[in-house]
C-alpha cells in the first residue's frame, strides 16, 4: 500500500510537516496524507462499541455476530494488526500487505472485558480499546473497571487509546479546551494503565479544524472518527475512517464487503472545516482522485438520509457533489466508492458535524 515515499519534492517526513500545520508556513487545516498519493492497497479499521447488550442495537453486536466475525477474520488471507502497527507503518511509508485489518473498541463498556476480550483473546486477534476515563472513574455499572483494564492488557493483543475524559462533543470546544479534556485524560490513563497512548479516538467521530489540529500539536501519531473508509497512503493521520459495527450493520455479509475495501486516493478535499454553520450549510464538497484509481465513470457519493448525490466533474480529475438540501443537525456522512479489479471497491468517506442550534 504504502510505497515508501516522501511528500513529493519535500523528502521532509510527514510528522514534520503536521507540526507545521500549527507552527509553520503551510496552512493549517492542510490534510498532510502519511506518503506520496497514490491507489496502492490499504487497511480497514473496524469499530465496536458494546457486545452483546441486546438494550442498545445502534452500539450492540449480537454474540452471535461478533463470534462469525472473528471466525471470518481467521481466515488465513486477513491480516489483522495492532492498529499502532499499522499507523507506524503507514507513517514511515512501509507497505502494508493485502487485506490488512486493524480491530477499534471505544468506550471501555463491561462487555468488552467480559465477552470481547475472552472472545478476541483466544481468537489471538489483538485490538485497540480506546478509553474515556470519566465514566470508569465513576463507576458507572455498565463500565469496565481499571483494573479489568490492566487484567486485558497483562492478557497481551490490547492497546490502549485516548478517548477524552467525558466523551464530549468536542468539535465545537476551543483548541485550549480540546487540550484540557485529552491531557486530563492522558493524566488518568498512564498511571492507570501505563505507557504514553499515541492513539486519539474522537468522541461520537466528532472533530472540527481546530479539534484536528489541537490533536496534532499535542504528539499523538494518529486519530480516528466514525466515517467509513479505508486507510492508505494518502489518507490524513488525524482524520482517518473506521467502519462502524452493529447490530442493524453487523452480518455477516457486510463485514465481508467491508474487508474488501480499498482506500480511494483523493486529496484537496473541500471543504477543509467539517465543523458546519449556518453560513456553511450545506457544504461544497469536492475532491480530486489519483490518476491511478483508474476511470471516474462509475464513481458513486451517497449522503446519508438522502441517497445518491448529483457529481460534476469541473476538471477531468476533479470531483464536487451537489448536496440538495441543507444537512441536519448532528451528523452527516458522505461515502464515496469506485469499483476496483477483482471485486473490490475503493471507498472514501467523510464527516460534517452541525451543531444543534
Amino acid at each position: 500500500m504504502a510505497s515508501g515515499k516522501r511528500g513529493k519534492g519535500t523528502g521532509i517526513p510527514t510528522l514534520v510537516l503536521c507540526v507545521a500545520l500549527l507552527f509553520g508556513g503551510l496552512a493549517v487545516g492542510v490534510a498532510v496524507p502519511f506518503a506520496a498519493l497514490g491507489a496502492e492497497g490499504g487497511a480497514v479499521i473496524l469499530m465496536y462499541h458494546r457486545f452483546g447488550e441486546d438494550r442498545y442495537p445502534s452500539t450492540s453486536i449480537r454474540l452471535e455476530q461478533f463470534e462469525a466475525h472473528l471466525a471470518e477474520l481467521k481466515r488465513k488471507h486477513y491480516r489483522v494488526r495492532p492498529v499502532a502497527e499499522i499507523v507506524a507503518d503507514l507513517r514511515a511509508g512501509r507497505p502494508l500487505a493485502p487485506y490488512t485489518v486493524g480491530i477499534t473498541i471505544d468506550d471501555a463498556f463491561a462487555s468488552v472485558h467480559s465477552e470481547a476480550w475472552p472472545r478476541l483473546k483466544a481468537a489471538g486477534l489483538p485490538f485497540t480499546l480506546f478509553v474515556a476515563t470519566e465514566p470508569i472513574d465513576r463507576r458507572y455499572k455498565d463500565m469496565a473497571s481499571w483494573d479489568d483494564l490492566r487484567k486485558m492488557i497483562a492478557g497481551g493483543g490490547v492497546t490502549i487509546g485516548n478517548h477524552s475524559v467525558r466523551h464530549a462533543h468536542m468539535a465545537t470546544f476551543s483548541p485550549a479546551a480540546v487540550r484540557e479534556e485529552l491531557e486530563q485524560a492522558a493524566a488518568r490513563l498512564t498511571p492507570e494503565l501505563g505507557a504514553k497512548h499515541t492513539l486519539l479516538a474522537y468522541p461520537y467521530g466528532e472533530f472540527g479544524l481546530a479539534t484536528r489540529n489541537a490533536a496534532v500539536g499535542m504528539g499523538f501519531q494518529a486519530a480516528f472518527g466514525q466515517h467509513s473508509g479505508a486507510i492508505g497512503a494518502q489518507s490524513d493521520p488525524f482524520a482517518l475512517p473506521r467502519f462502524p459495527l452493529n447490530e442493524r450493520y453487523g452480518s455477516l455479509e457486510r463485514l465481508k464487503e467491508i474487508l474488501r475495501a480499498l482506500p480511494l486516493p483523493v486529496s484537496n478535499v473541500k471543504p477543509a472545516e467539517t465543523l458546519l454553520t449556518p453560513a456553511t450549510n450545506p457544504p461544497r464538497f469536492g475532491f480530486s482522485v489519483a490518476e491511478d484509481a483508474g476511470p471516474l465513470k462509475s464513481l458513486r457519493c451517497y449522503l446519508s438520509g438522502q441517497g445518491a448525490l448529483t457529481l460534476e466533474h469541473p476538471a477531468p480529475r476533479r470531483v464536487e457533489a451537489l448536496l440538495p438540501n441543507p444537512l441536519p443537525p448532528g451528523r452527516s456522512r458522505i461515502n464515496c466508492t469506485l469499483p476496483a479489479p477483482e471485486g473490490r471497491f475503493r471507498w472514501f468517506g467523510q464527516q460534517f458535524y452541525l451543531p444543534a442550534p
